[in-house]
């Protein structure tokens, strides 16, 4: 006879299934195999991290879409790999270095690369291994590195081409800078949040002594790179001061009063300072006047030689002394409270500069109207679908992409500089001679690519381009890429853009944006808060299925998650329920002979048919959620016909023809064994290693669950009849159940069950059936008929087409009943006036915490639902005794 442990142990299963799979290279992918196909390119996680909960929610829900299409017989590619993530891997190293007292400038450029691909190997890559146990079934053998030589190749065959194409250029720009990693930042990469600040109103002197002009500003030391104050024309305040010229304070350099519409009349004093080298804005007019870029910084954040006697002061220590010294000049006219958003590097959270100077740019606009074409035309589907304004606007309004960074780890940029010409040379292969002139003294560029240029190309890349291999072939485009919507613009756009232009198709045809996992309180998780749930400890805790399930059935669209460790715990129970019904199944198949497959059969009970029909309705249900990424839906679809139906319904259904000797015991068997290979694999997606160790003792033939067809809704299985008539069973079935719990009486008590009927046809239904009322109900004696008359003392409810009644006389003493129900009432009563006096008093509810507030709330309404049961309980004792 087949057994299974008496309990679901998850360690002892997890990594037993996960060998398994491996070794039977059930994930791997054949560009040989005719069919369709499915593929995914995997979000490269960056070498430095670890999985979190964002992590294992994500690859939970590709997992699913992978294991499900693998199941539907697709070819299925879902591609592995990792980002180098340029900045954030050099600070790791770095901050090693200095640990060490030493730095990458001590040990020079070649040294540190080195170092960095030492770490790589050593620690680089144990987000792979904790995606392994959250049971990705990824393409492991064709794992991929956004530095590896051929992703490498196909950077540069990128850069080259659009550099070939005009579409990247070298010029001075305003550009984010990072003061503390002294590198270049994209606009995304700049984090932004409000802080609070002043603004202060310093007063511009004219040359000619009269009067003077007052600006205001966050960031009085750039006003040491002021090149012009600029005024609106039809700012009747400062009408005939175009053209005219001021002294800058402190400094004294004359600077011009120009004009341009830009100028926002409602902000200020309709003045503003002019700072073409430390604001992109100002750089925009600085270019349309043609004037002069002063930049007061050096790279660290401290003053150059630009700003006067403030030099060599770091710009925050600047930005006091500059105040002082208007006052000491009489130059600032007021300092007011101002609160506005600052930009903040989004790896080591420095305040970050707008800052002038040469960078790589990507020319955007002539690739980002096809992108947007591609979505409008929907070529491109995004899910759900009101991101794709949020794409549109984003994608409308593009600036050009700054591509360098001034940093060591990275794609260092495929540009040669002459010694001889000055010229760039822009090459494939490193050249031997300069193009321009011939001349051999050649130097490369210092500065590696943004990490999401060669994310960029991922969906391509990792497929073999720019070779022209049977992979790319058979599986370019990819079908869905899941993600988050903090990187729609970083990567998924970049992606689109890439994957136009250099495959002339689609990355993609869907793109699904899941929400944010948050506490259980709605609030964002942060190691600082102390509301991190480490999806490590819970799948050590509860177990990966568990886990998993969790957050699938939480996956709303567009909808965040608000996830507590309870709620995991809850899921587990869910793991328990389908571990002991399994376990009910295989210890009453001791004399089956069948396999899992249905066999024909004219001796099907209602139960039978019902749980088919169900069954196939659910089928029809999980597959359609998971075509439309509802994935939260296929979740409770699949538990609830398993726990609610399956467990709860059909198998206490069953059991007295499981316990007959005749050949409706073989029916029964071959039904409940079909229905749990088939829920079985419905659920493998998102619980896989539970399903494939019941699977595994099936009678059934196959290497794995994994590989195993998903099922389809089968119409020659829908019962209509069936499910309507075994509807009223169960109703009777309740109802019983409901008045045995509302009067108290032991689970066990068994009861005596009047009905009244009204049409002949329930009545023949209940009177064919009433075994299971029996049984299920715990009832003795069951009296049937249009004729019943409500006994004197009896519990009532009224169901559609019938009356119940349940006579309690000799049941329980009356007396004593009203007596502590009453009682019970009364403390009920009191304890809802103390909360709600408490939830009423404002200086509870403004000083407590909302987990508090909600924990009252909570036990509100639950009181209020017992008050409500006890209360139809006293009715139903004083009717009786009336």
């Amino acid at each position: 006879m087949i057994q299974l442990d008496k309990k679901y142990q998850p360690q002892e299963v997890e990594d037993k299934w996960l060998r398994h799979w491996a070794e039977h290279r059930l994930a791997h992918a054949d560009e040989t195999r005719d069919g369709e196909t499915f593929c995914m390119v995997i979000p490269p996680p960056n070498i430095t991290g670890s999985l979190h909960i964002g992590h294992a929610f994500n690859n939970t829900l590709q997992d699913i879409l992978a294991r499900w299409r693998r199941m539907q017989g697709k070819n299925t590619l879902w591609q592995p790999g990792t980002d180098h993530a340029g900045i954030a891997t050099q600070n790791v190293v770095e901050r090693q270095l200095a640990a060490e007292g030493t730095t990458r400038h001590d040990i020079g450029r070649k040294a540190f690369i080195e170092r960095v691909w030492k770490w790589k190997d050593e620690s680089g890559g144990s987000i792979n291994k904790q995606l392994v146990r959250l049971g990705c079934s990824l393409d492991w053998e064709r794992d991929r590195f956004t530095m590896d030589e051929g992703l490498s190749k196909a950077v540069r065959e990128v850069f080259v081409t659009l550099y070939e194409d005009g579409l990247i250029y070298k010029g001075d720009y305003i550009i984010n800078w990072c003061p503390r990693c002294q590198t270049a930042l994209s606009d995304l990469e700049v984090e932004y949040q409000e802080r609070q600040g002043h603004l202060y109103h310093i007063r511009y002197p004219f040359q000619d002594g009269d009067g003077y002009v007052t600006v205001a500003t966050t960031r009085p030391e750039t006003m040491l790179g002021d090149t012009a104050v600029a005024i609106n024309p039809e700012d009747e305040r400062h009408t005939g001061r175009g053209g005219k010229i001021l002294l800058l304070p402190i400094l004294n350099r004359e600077l011009p009063i120009i004009e341009d519409s830009y100028v926002d009349t409602e902000f200020g004093t309709g003045a503003l300072k002019v700072t073409p080298a430390h604001d992109p804005n100002d750089f925009e007019l600085g270019r349309r006047h043609n004037l002069p870029s002063i930049n007061v910084l050096h790279p660290d954040g401290t003053m150059n030689e630009e700003a006067g006697p403030f030099e060599g002061q770091d710009r925050f220590e600047a930005r006091k002394n500059v105040v002082e010294a208007l006052k000491d000049r009489d130059l600032l006219e007021k300092i007011e409270d101002h609160t506005h958003s600052v930009g903040h590097c989004y790896r080591c959270k420095t305040v970050v500069e707008p800052y002038l100077s040469k960078q790589w740019f990507v020319k955007t606009e002539p690739l980002a109207k096809p992108a947007i074409e591609a979505v409008r035309s929907e070529q491109i589907k995004i899910v759900p679908k009101f991101w794709e304004n949020t794409y549109f606007e984003w994608m409308e309004s593009i600036r050009d992409w700054c591509i360098s960074r001034q940093i060591w780890w990275g794609h260092q940029i495929p540009a040669w500089t002459c010694g001889d010409c000055g010229e760039f040379t822009v090459a494939r292969e490193t050249p031997g001679a300069c193009k321009h002139c011939g001349g051999k003294k050649l130097t490369q560029e210092t500065d590696v690519l943004d990490t999401w240029f060669s994310s960029a190309l991922w969906p391509f890349s990792t497929l073999g381009w720019p070779e022209k291999t049977e992979t790319l072939k058979k599986f370019y485009p990819t079908t869905v890429l899941c993600t988050g919507f903090d990187i729609l613009f970083f990567w998924v756009a970049r992606m689109i853009m890439m994957g136009l232009k250099f495959q002339k198709d689609i990355p993609f045809e869907y793109v699904y944006i899941h929400a944010l996992i948050r506490d259980a309180e709605g609030q964002k998780m942060s190691k600082t808060k102390g509301n991190v749930i480490d999806p490590l400890v819970m799948m050590d805790k509860y177990g990966t299925d568990a886990l998993r399930f969790t957050l699938t059935a939480f996956a709303a669209q567009g909808r965040d998650i608000k996830l507590a460790e309870d709620r995991i715990d809850g899921y587990r129970n869910f793991c328990n329920k389908l571990w002991n019904a399994s376990r009910f199944v295989f210890m009453n198949l001791e004399d089956y002979t069948g396999t899992c497959d249905l066999q024909e059969h004219t001796d099907r009970s209602l139960a039978d048919r019902w749980v088919l029909s169900r069954l196939h309705k659910t089928c029809a249900e999980v597959n359609g959620a998971l075509e439309a990424f509802r994935f939260n839906d296929a979740a409770n679809a699949i538990y609830k016909f398993l726990w609610n139906e399956y467990c709860d319904w059909y198998i206490e259904l069953s059991k007295s023809r499981l316990n007959s000797a005749g050949p409706e015991r073989a029916t029964t068997q071959n039904v409940m064994l079909y229905v749990l290979e088939s829920s079985l694999k419905l659920l493998h997606p998102i619980m896989p290693f539970i399903t494939e160790e019941i699977w595994q003792k099936l009678p059934r033939e196959g290497v794995s669950i994994m590989v195993a067809r998903y099922p389809l809704p089968d119409p020659a299985l829908n019962d209509e009849d069936a499910e309507k008539q075994l509807q009223v069973v169960m109703d009777v079935i309740t109802r019983v159940r409901n008045i045995r719990g509302e009067m108290n009486f032991n689970p066990g008590q068994q009861l005596d069950v009047h009905i009244k009927t009204f049409d002949t046809e329930q009545e023949h239904l209940l009177q064919n059936n009433q075994g299971y009322i029996r049984d299920l109900g715990r009832v003795s004696e069951m009296i049937l008929g249009p004729n019943i008359e409500k006994p004197k003392s009896a519990a009532s409810a009224v169901l559609t087409g019938l009356e119940l009644y349940v006579p309690l006389k000799g049941l329980m003493d009356f007396d004593e009943e009203k007596k502590r129900v009453e009682k019970e009432l009364k403390k009920i009563d009191k304890d809802m006036v103390f909360l709600k006096q408490k939830l009423s008093n404002p200086n509870f509810v403004d000083k407590a915490p909302p987990e508090v507030i909600a924990k009252d709330q909570q036990r509100l309404e639950e009181l209020s639902e017992k008050q409500a049961k006890l209360q139809v309980h006293l009715k139903t004792i004083v009717e009786a005794t009336s």
